[in-house]
């Protein structure tokens, strides 16, 4: 039984909505049976009509009853849902129901029954039409609904700039154990660094380490191995620091360029090499420089076929130069080497608030060395630091797995030593260290007594010697030692004793402007051993300081810097003219 709605809603009632659902149905069903009476039906792909059932044959029979059936089980399921949506309206509008509305709405029902059995009898027909017409429906659809949601969508109307187009996938990587987006942190070395405790720098977390492994010399044109190259790869190695590399070039031809990365990937073919192989050249605009003729594009392209032939032994390059010379193609083609390659970036003195985000670059930067003013544990004095902006799931295998000889560091890496052969003697006695220094990281090995002979095979200008003694190379401070072998031993009142608490330093005076060769260490004394010397400042290469003395006997210089006297070793210092 119907149930008529008031004005105002009612709430829900399952049960009421069921019953009169089942009253529809059955209303349905009776006029369906009236218009299968009064009508004929097209049955078949013949296209023949239908007189009567009674002269169709048994299989048509069996045909065209099955058709019926599901037209009409498809036309009742029809029925049913317009029913069931059309109450739905009606119940929740509360508009009331007339006689003549219901005419209307059984009238639609027939119509809608009559035209769902008139397209199942067509179906087979025309299913490949309806299907393309859906599918170019449903694309329009799909593309009115875009631009509509490009008129509202904020970002569609946002005003972007555009930059290089740089697919950062298609960067060439030849990473075996893969590359991630990870922030990774890191230093770059060479044998300036001298000897790194790589045990404390591992303490100190870092993930990587970029190591030169050479160089082409600036005026010869010779490639050379940088002197602690294998024995930094071998300890970052050992104490679980991923390893990359990098070589300082010089080449003014693509074959020159060739000829270096062959050399490089022959060099650390040894070491599992999991972080970028770089190439570095810089001073080409320096009158002294091999480079200096060449054009950018010359230079550009040589960095090119060094990256290249990286690329070719199995290593992922990286092409390092500064800001300056990378931002608008100002000294090298970037926008072409960084559409290949990627780029690292040397920029100091900006924001690092937001490190992990990267420089305020509009170029492509894989790394980003931010300072060479880095203080890391196991480095004596400042260093190099780095981010990359993305890591490796784990470390590489090196190339070459057969087994290398153990590298032992350069302790003379931050002297220059003048080759000498010669005998010597203590003047009283004297220790022989196993590197040419009297810190913590030396060890002092024998004791040379007056008239003991050790062989001299090279003097630093910073007061020591290297000699050979019992079949070991050890250092010996020079000014305690004597080529005359027959000198008799000096008496504690005549000899230059030697004190561990420092140098007994004279100076000689003089006035003269003096810059780092690279970077150097400023102390409140003339000791590197003594506990109250203090490193007070750094002095690097550009900075200035008056020099107001020098002891050429023990290698040390007194300098004015910032209004105080200090004190630093005279080999790592150049004159300014």
């Amino acid at each position: 039984m119907r149930k008529d709605f008031d004005d105002e809603e009612d709430d829900f009632d399952f049960d009421e909505f069921e019953e009169d659902i089942f009253e529809e149905e059955h209303k349905v069903r009776d006029r369906r049976a009236r218009t299968d009476r009064s009508k004929d039906r097209v049955c078949g792909d013949s296209g023949r009509t239908r007189n009567t059932r009674n002269k169709k044959s048994s299989n048509d029979d069996k045909s065209g009853g099955t058709n019926i059936v599901t037209i009409v089980g498809a036309a009742l399921i029809l029925d049913l849902a317009i029913v069931i949506g059309v109450l739905v309206i009606k119940k929740v509008s509360g508009s009331r129901n007339n006689s003549d509305q219901e005419t209307d709405l059984f009238s639609e029902i027939e119509a809608s029954t009559e035209l769902a059995t008139e397209e199942a009898t067509t179906q087979d027909a025309s299913e490949e039409d309806s299907e393309s017409s859906s599918e170019a429906s449903t694309q329009a659809s799909l593309e009115a609904s875009s631009d509509a949601s490009a008129d509202t969508d904020p970002q569609a109307q946002a005003k972007t700039e555009t930059g290089a187009d740089v697919d950062v996938s298609q960067l060439v990587s030849a990473s075996n154990v893969g590359e991630n987006t990870s922030v990774t942190y890191g230093i770059d070395v060479s044998r300036f660094q001298g000897t790194i405790n790589w045990e404390q720098v591992a303490g100190t977390g870092i993930d990587f380490a970029m190591i030169r492994v050479g160089y082409r010399d600036a005026k010869t044109g010779e490639i050379k191995a940088d002197s602690n190259a294998k024995y930094n790869m071998q300890e970052a190695e050992k104490y679980g620091i991923k390893i990359g590399a990098y070589f300082f070039s010089t080449a003014i031809s693509s074959d020159e360029a060739v000829e270096e990365a062959n050399w490089v990937t022959s060099y650390i073919a040894q070491y599992p090499i999991t972080y970028p192989v770089g190439y570095n050249c810089e001073g080409f605009d320096n009158a002294s420089s091999r480079q200096v003729n060449m054009s950018q594009d010359d230079r550009s392209a040589v960095a090119m076929a060094f990256l290249g032939q990286i690329y070719s032994a199995g290593y992922t390059p990286i092409f390092y130069a500064s800001q300056g010379e990378l931002a608008g193609d100002a000294k090298w083609n970037t926008s072409t080497i960084e559409q290949k390659y990627k780029i690292w970036i040397a920029w100091y003195n900006q924001d690092t608030s937001s490190i992990a985000k990267g420089p305020a670059y509009s170029g492509q930067c894989a790394m980003w060395q931010y300072t060479n003013q880095g203080t890391v544990a196991g480095i004596s004095g400042k260093v190099d630091v780095d981010v990359a902006y993305f890591g490796y799931n784990g470390t590489e295998t090196a190339k070459d797995t057969s087994e290398r000889e153990t590298a032992s560091a350069d302790v003379e890496a931050l002297m220059n030593f003048k080759e000498v052969n010669e005998q010597v003697t203590a003047k009283s006695s004297t220790n022989l260290r196993d590197k040419p220094s009297q810190g913590d990281d030396s060890t002092v090995v024998v004791t040379l007594e007056n008239g003991q002979v050790a062989q001299r095979t090279g003097i630093s200008d910073s007061g020591w010697s290297r000699v050979v003694y019992d079949g070991k190379t050890l250092y010996a401070v020079s000014s305690y030692l004597t080529t005359d072998l027959n000198a008799p031993k000096q008496e504690s009142g005549q000899a230059q004793t030697q004190d561990n608490s420092g140098f007994k330093t004279k100076f000689t005076d003089c006035n003269e402007t003096v810059t780092a060769k690279d970077i150097v260490n400023l102390r409140n004394k003339p000791s590197v051993t003594d506990e109250d010397s203090v490193v007070v400042a750094t002095l690097s290469a550009g900075e200035t300081a008056v020099r107001t003395g020098y002891n050429a006997e023990y290698g040390w210089s007194r300098v004015e810097y910032n209004g105080q006297v200090l004190y630093c070793v005279s080999s790592y210092l150049t004159v300014v003219n």
